[in-house]
């Protein structure tokens, strides 16, 4: 059953959709207004801290983009060569996943499906990266050729994983996809 799901839910190429202005971290943070200088002088120094921030923020969104990214591609790749010991470092325990059909499997049936499902083939289409301090969600869609419970799943998917940073290492903790008619 999760050959598809999880195709369809944890993969390949990232476009990161991340503007170099939006803060890493909570949209409440974000949205914070800024305080007005009472001087020239205290303009200017708060003016050349807060493009200071941006400049050192813009490196770390990349690498997490990055690492992301990784984690999207070792994903698919577990399900390409039923790699289970890979698969079960890339999600928490925790896991759960809302498949195409409406079925929700948890951590051990995705590790289960690598022994029936298969992924033969998956085109990813764009993808998109957003941050929320330790919590990251990355939407996106594929085309994919798959068989789930010996039956073919192949289609056109849209989907979403959620992944927590523990421990200074993100895992999937939800994920969810769609059949695109």
């Amino acid at each position: 059953m999760l050959t598809a799901l999880t195709a369809a839910m944890g993969t390949a190429v990232v476009m990161a959709q991340i503007p170099a202005s939006t803060p890493v971290g909570s949209r409440a943070a974000a949205a914070k207004p800024a305080t007005t200088p009472k001087t020239a002088s205290t303009a200017k120094k708060a003016g050349a801290a807060e493009t200071a921030r941006k400049i050192r923020s813009v490196p770390a969104r990349q690498a997490l983009v990055q690492v992301l990214t990784q984690l999207e591609n070792d994903w698919v790749q577990a399900l390409k060569t039923k790699n289970a010991e890979k698969l079960a470092a890339i999600l928490g325990d925790d896991w759960k996943g809302v498949g195409w059909d409406g079925r929700v499997a948890d951590k051990a049936a995705a590790l289960a499906a690598l022994k029936t499902d298969s992924l033969d083939s998956i085109e990813m289409g764009p993808m998109e990266v957003r941050v929320f301090g330790a919590v990251a969600v990355v939407t996106g869609s594929d085309t994919e050729k798959s068989r789930t419970n010996g039956k073919d799943s192949s289609g056109k998917y849209v989907w979403t994983d959620v992944f927590v940073q523990r421990n200074s290492d993100w895992q999937a903790v939800a994920s969810q996809s769609a059949r695109v008619p």
